[in-house]
């Protein structure tokens, strides 16, 4: 028997040993990952239209709204996620810190357990909210993500649950808490208008910026609005957000707040056109626009769903109208919805398998293109097309640089470009997948007032496809 003890013993040894190897070599072999805070605090580019660093590395902004990521996953749920999120491009992960005073996590910890009195928050020995949000924020700042931290829910200001002294109390906390940590955004408001409520918002935002001044802030305003109707001119914003929502063309839902014309709910560019057509200029960013597997107008379970090209368009659309980044959302994804617990607006689909969806892998081409170009060149520029176009999905889009230029077609219409809008006697001209990231070389061209772009695909709403035209001197796609 003591042989056998001691035969049992080595075995046990030599898989451990095994393990620990594999374990190393597995170690050796993950990639590295950038942490982009390396290249100082985020600030304003400027020129007022960008997210840059200090030493001046332009930041697009490819956001994953993760809501309930607090609440609803554990640590190693929580881990994996935020692994397919850097996996898939993005570098900002957008949550709501509490859904309720108090919210209750997965381990039925409580986020107010004194109220709002946070003196005595972290008892030891035990794991509490904060001690797992930390944990979130931490595992984040691992994989090179920033938290766009959403303090407090909108509709709980709303319904009396905070006000201006708690505001001061909240914030106080928060700030103290995480203005060490490299990779927090500041998010006031939650799904709500800034004129309701505003002084509990404006309190809130001062008190985190008077102790926390080296992170950035914004404000996630209410569905088909945008802070910028607000709090252009506040001190505490530094860039606008504004929502254009989950509704379709036309599809008012009796709501009484528009802020839109009529029949362009879809129309997220207008948005930034908006913005940026203000006496005082900040970036601005689509924080929610339709979700993938999301019912059209959110509400009714039976409307179709927001499909891959939808979000795909929403994307390009806002971003070469002039945003500075943009936010991808997934029914699933956004409130974590797995089987056997209560979901909402009809999600089927667990979060897991969410992540393999082909809009949560899309994403990060319009980021990957627009960091190849030079970045703060950037401006919208619709004057590039040559004739007239439709309006709603007929409508291109485009932005140009001082010697390039990027067009989107929705439907794969062939598109008709001015190429003296840029610099170079001879433009090189690829079209680039928006789902794959694939470039099809189209050759060099003279440099003409008119030439007509074929896409090479069938005409119809999903079948888009992005122009890219630069001056034949220059390389940035590496691909000539």
């Amino acid at each position: 028997m003591e042989g056998g003890h001691i035969l049992f013993f080595m075995k046990k040894i030599i898989l451990a040993l095994a393990a620990f190897v594999l374990f190393m070599a597995n170690a050796s072999a993950a990639p590295v990952i950038e942490k982009p805070w390396e290249h100082g605090k985020l600030q304003v580019s400027a020129n007022h239209r960008y997210l840059q660093h200090v030493d001046g590395t332009p930041f697009f902004w490819l956001g994953e709204t993760g809501w309930l990521l607090p609440e609803n996953l554990n640590r190693s749920e929580a881990a994996f996620y935020l692994s397919k999120c850097a996996e898939n491009g993005y570098n900002v992960v957008q949550i709501q810190t509490v859904n309720g005073v108090p919210a209750i996590n997965i381990y039925g910890a409580m986020s107010h357990p004194n109220g709002f009195d946070f003196s005595a928050i972290d008892k030891p020995g035990q794991y509490g909210y904060w001690q797992h949000m930390d944990y979130l924020v931490s595992v984040a700042e691992r994989y090179g993500i920033y938290i766009g931290m959403v303090c407090i829910w909108g509709n709980l200001v709303k319904a009396g649950l905070m006000d201006e002294q708690q505001a001061v109390a909240y914030g106080t906390f928060l700030a103290n808490r995480y203005k060490n940590c490299p990779n927090i955004v500041w998010i006031i408001g939650g799904d709500i208008r800034g004129d309701v409520k505003t002084e509990v918002w404006e309190t809130l935002a001062k008190t985190i910026r008077a102790i926390d001044p080296d992170h950035l802030m914004t404000f996630h305003p209410r569905g088909r609005t945008s802070s910028s109707a607000w709090f252009n001119e506040a001190e505490w914003l530094d860039f606008n957000m504004f929502q254009s929502g989950h509704r379709r063309y036309g599809q008012r839902n009796g709501d009484g707040d528009y802020t839109i014309a009529e029949d362009t709910e879809e129309d997220n560019w207008r948005y930034v056109e908006t913005a940026l057509a203000m006496k005082t200029i900040k970036p601005i960013l689509d924080g929610e626009p339709s979700y993938e597997r999301i019912p059209q107008g959110l509400h009714d379970v039976n409307e179709t769903q927001w499909s891959a090209a939808d979000v795909r368009r929403y994307a390009w659309w806002s971003v070469l109208a002039g945003s500075c980044g943009h936010t991808y959302g997934n029914n699933a994804l956004m409130q974590f919805w797995k089987p056997g617990t209560p979901g909402a607006y009809g999600c089927k689909t667990p979060w897991y398998e969410a992540i393999e969806d082909p809009g949560f892998q899309q994403m990060h081409f319009v980021k990957d293109l627009l960091l190849k170009l030079p970045y703060f060149d950037r401006v919208p520029d619709q004057s590039v097309f040559v004739g007239t176009y439709g309006e709603r999905y007929e409508r291109p889009i485009a932005s140009r640089g001082k010697d390039y230029i990027v067009a989107y077609t929705y439907t794969g219409a062939p598109l008709t470009i001015d190429l003296t809008k840029i610099s170079g006697k001879k433009k090189h001209a690829w079209w680039y997948s928006p789902s794959t990231g694939a470039l099809t070389d189209l050759g060099e061209f003279d440099n003409v007032k008119s030439h007509t772009f074929q896409t090479g695909r069938s005409y119809g709403a999903g079948h888009d496809n992005v122009l890219v035209v630069i001056d034949a001197s220059k390389d940035y796609l590496n691909n000539k």
